[in-house]
């Protein structure tokens, strides 16, 4: 649902910051337990981030959509670009389930309220509430490293966040950077009409087979989580799981686009300063170095420990068990975020932080 401006101060039982998958998936499950909540959601329309994704990001080359709780996902054309098929799947969903979304609602600041209460600060009146689900993921924190004379670059540097499709770098020298999965996905599209070359920091590690979540994928999870637990800051999904030879990959090594360079040592005007002195001319760079959680909003609250890590309980945080954070950790996968907003509804309750009233 869409409203107008809140007022100045409103009072609930759950505040849900985030309107993906994990903040749906939250809501569906208070909804069925009968706690009152809210989801705040800082886009303007149903998608989370995946209306934000570039546009030659089809369905066909997306990791996997798993179905929303008690809403199986229609017939999905392998064609369509995810950042129209997905959201409307969600506004779909949103609209048979009735949840109380509000948006556009950005949370600027958690703080420990009134007694045993919290104060969500939002840039359209506050909340107070008894418990936070925070479902914010990490579109909107965008890693951006900076190298010596980065500054001094006389063409674009573009992060994936930004990046919108290959056309942007037609007939140019780009210098791609990054590991992870987007850095291949776009390498292997820039390569086409491009000069590229590639960058990262480690070597990368591809592996054989397909990505789930038995077998290897269930040991991912095991050391994600028990890195979470640990209050350690979590790594890339690939830093534990590798890259597979997609077909994308395939075809970034048929065309010679695989072809990976140590990390520059500096970026000059027209260009970057190899780790072996030499210099290569670029005219463009994409920093396809990813994301980390969206969470300075709960700063207030003090949640990092010294190593710059939160400590989770299941999806609690140890440190403040009022606050759950879902769609992060071993909960980033789209069948983990469904599971986490099951698992951080039913750990309210069971600790007494929630009282339930089950709809008929």
């Amino acid at each position: 649902m869409r409203v107008g401006m809140l007022v100045d101060e409103r009072s609930t039982t759950v505040v849900v910051i985030g309107g993906g998958q994990s903040g749906l998936s939250a809501g569906y499950h208070l909804k069925r337990r009968g706690v009152p909540f809210v989801i705040l959601d800082a886009a303007q329309a149903p998608g989370g981030a995946w209306r934000e994704r570039w546009e030659s990001l089809r369905m066909a080359t997306v990791n996997g959509i798993f179905d929303l709780p008690g809403f199986p996902k229609p017939p999905l054309d392998p064609d369509e670009p995810s950042r129209t098929a997905v959201p409307r799947y969600f506004a779909g969903f949103e609209q048979a389930s009735g949840l109380p979304i509000l948006r556009p609602v950005r949370v600027t600041a958690v703080h420990s309220g009134p007694g045993e209460r919290l104060t969500v600060e939002t840039d359209r009146g506050n909340w107070v509430t008894d418990a936070v689900i925070n479902a914010t993921g990490t579109w909107d924190n965008p890693v951006r490293p900076h190298y010596p004379g980065q500054e001094t670059f006389t063409g674009p540097q573009v992060h994936t966040r930004d990046y919108v499709s290959a056309d942007q770098f037609a007939g140019k020298r780009v210098a791609i950077v990054g590991g992870g999965i987007s850095a291949l996905q776009q390498l292997e599209e820039i390569s086409r009409v491009a000069t590229t070359f590639w960058y990262t920091r480690r070597e990368p590690v591809f592996l054989d087979g397909d990505f789930t979540p038995e077998g290897a994928g269930r040991d991912t999870i095991a050391k994600v989580t028990a890195d979470v637990e640990a209050g350690r800051p979590t790594g890339s999904v690939v830093s534990y799981t590798g890259l597979i030879w997609t077909p994308y990959a395939q075809a970034a090594r048929d065309r010679g686009a695989l072809e990976r360079r140590p990390m520059f040592t500096a970026i000059e005007p027209y260009g970057v300063r190899e780790a072996d002195g030499s210099f290569t001319s670029v005219n463009a760079i994409l920093w396809a170095t990813g994301f980390k959680a969206s969470l300075a909003h709960l700063d207030p609250l003090h949640l990092r420990n010294e190593q710059g890590g939160i400590q989770l309980t299941g999806t609690a945080v140890t440190a403040d068990p009022r606050i759950h954070l879902i769609g992060f950790g071993p909960s980033q996968s789209t069948v983990g975020a469904n599971r986490a907003g099951r698992e951080a509804v039913t750990t309210l309750i069971r600790r007494g932080v929630l009282s339930p009233t089950p709809v008929p």
